[in-house]
């Protein structure tokens, strides 16, 4: 087991038993013998609001880092996902953020290997590569939105 899976392991044990875990990265990266970065890369690839967690901190002397899971619905989760997108998204960061969407249940297989196949380098071919990023976070986002909407009335396509 990689460091970066036992950091995660432990995140989560902590959250099961006390609903949240507050801690510096400091304490962890210690209690790991890493460096505070890799802290930072395991809570940010593996405790986002689409996989179900909050991470709140505060940088800084008095600063600390909150981790909790919360439960939301694939609405909100897709929603999520449009806000954390921005203005450019590259193809492997799409590809991350289906597999995760898929994961948690907001989006059916259908729907993220039809996203994934629209999204792809392939696709966007006969562009420079940033008017690639841009089109396909645009693109993303209405495929995320319709998805949104979607929830509502049907149950995926």
């Amino acid at each position: 087991m990689g460091l970066a899976d036992m950091v995660a392991d432990f995140i989560r044990a902590a959250i099961e038993s006390e609903e949240a875990l507050v801690t510096r990265r400091s304490d962890l990266a210690e209690r790991f013998g890493c460096a505070p970065s890799q802290i930072s890369y395991v809570i940010s690839t593996r405790f986002s609001p689409e996989q179900g967690y909050i991470v709140e901190s505060r940088r800084g002397g008095g600063g600390y880092i909150r981790i909790r899971r919360v439960d939301v619905g694939p609405k909100m989760m897709l929603m999520h996902a449009v806000a954390s997108i921005g203005d450019r998204v590259d193809a492997q960061s799409a590809a991350a953020l289906l597999t995760n969407l898929r994961a948690a249940g907001a989006i059916s297989d259908f729907q993220a290997r039809l996203m994934a196949s629209a999204l792809s380098e392939r696709s966007l071919g006969g562009l420079e590569p940033t008017q690639k990023s841009e089109t396909r976070a645009a693109i993303f986002k209405q495929m995320l939105l319709l998805c949104a909407d979607a929830q509502g009335e049907t149950k995926g396509v």
